[in-house]
């Protein structure tokens, strides 16, 4: 078995690896968008660095689209197998990639004007909702925390990971003549206390792990701070400041879990009479895809909704689908929070609201989870005084917050805990991805000393040979 990895390679975005087995059939786990990247972002989009026509399988941990969103152009590049995915993970596909699509002409739309002024190129969407149409037809299920046999010789095992809703863990099972091999794909692992999902559950015994570091040198905040925190900015910048808080959220579990906060904030009086936008058609979908998914929700959020019916659902809260009324929030002088998507602030409507609220000291920009360097987000996050959206330069006067509180990702003491089935003596190697080179190398020491001696952190195009 060989394996190579294009892509979340000592960074976060684009999740794509190719395992290549010994007779001939080549897997692809995850086929991630490039996100965040800066000049680079384009060409990572348009290179394989390999021949998706030549894949047969595609196995999707989740449905975040740096891990699914170049699908499409899989299918338009030539790839016609299968691609398996747990049944929350293929309905929020059905929603996520058509978006994706549909932001790109969007986002193009406005991109391409400024070039046609400049007598520049134009540039091409990466896909259309065709080739998304068809990455779908394509998609089976795979049953949760069960065994599914593919092909004679290869059985993949599915692992709730807790990240987001559908997301799991792979362990592939090979068996040949000459290989019996163990391979554990963890694909983003969740918080052991997420407010929403279940708790991850480890994978059983593997020879080989890849292993994602997002969080790999840091501790999260105690959970039972972040109503608390959230409480205070929502005081300070509508109430005291009457100014708005513009929050970039992923679309899936993010956004619900910062609506769910909100909602036992106000279902214990305690929420400001305010209004709460949450300004993405793809996150009123996915809303609704998780309120259909409760068999992936832990006791405690099922207990709560018990008593309050609806934990996405409270006074003053306003689902907004069409861009005129995403506009009309623009033009509103009244204090407001808006959550809108992308996390990392690349795509979507989420870029007009910061451009239009960035430059009022009055008003907060609330970052709650990763971000790559060069996103936007990221940039905000690092404290840059001047930022372009659209091509145009704005002053970053508003507030800038982050609270790591919301992030999907474990740290590192959850993603050492995850490995608790595994004997570190049967291990053969590990390999980080998914995370910034610096942080790989300080999880990697601590990997070294719970007895994980045989790390390695691939670079984009690596390939190695498990025996």
């Amino acid at each position: 078995m060989k394996i190579s990895f294009w892509g979340a390679a000592r960074t976060v975005t684009g999740s794509k690896h190719l395992i290549e087995l010994e007779n001939g059939k080549k897997i692809l786990l995850d086929c991630g968008l490039f996100q965040g990247e800066g000049k680079r972002t384009k060409s990572d989009n348009l290179f394989w660095g390999f021949e998706p026509s030549e894949i047969d399988y595609v196995l999707l941990s989740h449905a975040h689209i740096d891990h699914s969103g170049l699908l499409p152009k899989l299918v338009k590049d030539g790839f016609n197998g299968y691609i398996y995915a747990t049944d929350a993970t293929i309905a929020l596909c059905k929603i996520m990639l058509l978006d994706s699509a549909r932001i790109q002409e969007s986002d193009l739309f406005y991109i391409n004007k400024r070039k046609i002024e400049k007598g520049e190129p134009l540039i091409e969407p990466l896909y259309l909702e065709e080739d998304a149409m068809k990455a779908l037809d394509l998609m089976r299920q795979l049953p949760l925390n069960n065994s599914t046999i593919i092909e004679n010789d290869i059985t993949v095992t599915t692992f709730d990971n807790g990240h987001i809703l559908g997301s799991v863990a792979f362990l592939i099972e090979t068996l040949n003549e000459t290989n019996n091999i163990k391979l554990m794909f963890s694909g983003d692992i969740g918080r052991s206390n997420d407010a929403i999902l279940n708790h991850p559950i480890p994978v059983s015994q593997a020879d080989y792990i890849i292993l994602e570091s997002t969080y790999g040198s840091r501790i999260h905040e105690k959970q039972t701070d972040v109503e608390v925190k959230l409480l205070e900015v929502v005081n300070e910048t509508c109430v005291k400041n009457k100014g708005k808080i513009i929050i970039p959220a992923f679309s899936i579990d993010r956004t619900q879990e910062i609506i769910y906060a909100l909602d036992r904030l106000s279902h214990h009086g305690l929420l400001p009479s305010i209004e709460v936008y949450v300004d993405s058609p793809l996150s009123f979908k996915a809303t609704k895809t998780m309120a259909a998914h409760k068999q992936y929700f832990n006791p405690e959020i099922l207990e709560y909704i018990t008593k309050d019916g609806d934990p996405f659902c409270f006074p003053n809260l306003h689902y907004v689908e069409h861009v005129s009324e995403s506009k009309k929030i623009n033009e509103s002088k009244e204090p407001a929070i808006i959550i809108s998507a992308s996390g990392m602030a690349e795509a979507g409507r989420i870029k007009h609201h910061i451009k239009n609220n960035i430059e009022d000291p009055k008003n907060t920009i609330l970052l709650i989870g990763y971000a790559s360097p060069m996103s936007l987000a990221g940039r905000l996050k690092a404290g840059e005084p001047e930022v372009r959206i659209f091509g145009d330069t704005f002053k970053v006067k508003a507030n800038v917050m982050s609270m790591e509180n919301f992030s999907a990702h474990g740290d590192y003491i959850e993603m050492i805990d995850y490995l608790k089935l595994q004997n570190p003596k049967l291990v053969h190697k590990i390999f980080l991805v998914h995370g910034e080179h610096e942080t790989q190398k300080i999880f990697a020491e601590k990997l070294i000393a719970k007895g994980y001696l045989n790390i390695e952190i691939p670079q984009k195009g690596e390939t190695f040979n498990l025996n």
